[in-house]
C-alpha cells in the first residue's frame, strides 16, 4: 500500500506544479518564439496604439499631384537645401524609386549610344531615346549631311566625368541636367574621304549639358533626351 501511496503522492505534487506552471504564464505571459519589443529609441513605442493614428503612409505617385509634391519638400530643412537638393528631393517625392546614381549611370550608357548612334545616322536607334523635338533636329541634320555626301566620325574615348547640375520638376515631368566631360575622337569626311572638319589623330576635350525628361506617373521607367547643350 506504501507504494500506491507514493504513487499518489506523485500525482498530487505533479497536479500543484502544473497549477503554478499556469498561474505563472498568466503573470509574465508566454513566449512563443516571438520576443516582446525591447527598449528601442528610434523604435515604435511598445503601448497600443490606434492604427488609424499612426501609420505614416508613403507617397503614392500615382496620387502625387505637382501641388502635393512641392508642398512635401517645403519643410524647414529645405531652407538648408541647395537648388539642386530641393530639386532632387522633389523628384524623389514624386517617384520614391528614383535613385540619382543609378540614373547616372543610365545616363552614361545613354550619352554613348546616342553619340554613336547620331555619327552613324542610327535614326531608328536614336527614336526611342530623344524627345520629338531633338529627334527631329538631329535627324534633319543627319538628313543634310546625307545630302551633301558626308560622313561623320565618333570615337568615344571616354567620359572623365558625369556630375548632375540641376534637377526640377515641372508639373509631372521629372527633369535632371547632367554635365559630361568626355574625350572624343571627331571628323567629317566629304564624299572624296578628305577631312574637312575635325582631327581622326586628335583627342579632345568635349563639355556636353544634357537634359532628360520623364513623367513619373508613366509607368515607363525610361527617361528621354530633351535638351543638349555645350560650352560652345
Amino acid at each position: 500500500m506504501s507504494g500506491g501511496y507514493q504513487y499518489l503522492d506523485i500525482i498530487l505534487f505533479a497536479l500543484v506544479a502544473a497549477f503554478l506552471i499556469l498561474r505563472l504564464r498568466n503573470v509574465l505571459g508566454r513566449r512563443n518564439g516571438h520576443r516582446g519589443r525591447s527598449n528601442d529609441p528610434f523604435g515604435t513605442p511598445s503601448k497600443p496604439e490606434k492604427s488609424e493614428d499612426k501609420v505614416v503612409r508613403l507617397p503614392d505617385r500615382n496620387d502625387q499631384t505637382p501641388e502635393t509634391a512641392q508642398a512635401a519638400v517645403e519643410e524647414p530643412e529645405s531652407e538648408t537645401q541647395t537648388p539642386l537638393e530641393a530639386g532632387l528631393t522633389q523628384i524623389k517625392v514624386a517617384d520614391p524609386k528614383f535613385d540619382p546614381r543609378e540614373f547616372l549611370s543610365g545616363a552614361r550608357l545613354a550619352f554613348e549610344v546616342i553619340l554613336t548612334s547620331y555619327a552613324g545616322s542610327d535614326t531608328a536607334a536614336l527614336k526611342p531615346l530623344l524627345s520629338p523635338e531633338v529627334f527631329g533636329n538631329f535627324s534633319q541634320s543627319i538628313r543634310d549631311r546625307q545630302q551633301a555626301n558626308e560622313t561623320m566620325e565618333i570615337t568615344l574615348v571616354g567620359i572623365k566625368s558625369a556630375d548632375t547640375v540641376e534637377a526640377y520638376m515641372a508639373g509631372r515631368t521629372a527633369h535632371l541636367t547632367i554635365k559630361f566631360v568626355s574625350q572624343q575622337i571627331t571628323a567629317v569626311r566629304d564624299d572624296n574621304n578628305e577631312v574637312i572638319e575635325g582631327d581622326p589623330k586628335e583627342v579632345i576635350d568635349v563639355t556636353d549639358f544634357w537634359t532628360f525628361a520623364r513623367d513619373t506617373r508613366s509607368g515607363d521607367p525610361n527617361w528621354i533626351l530633351v535638351a543638349t547643350g555645350s560650352l560652345d
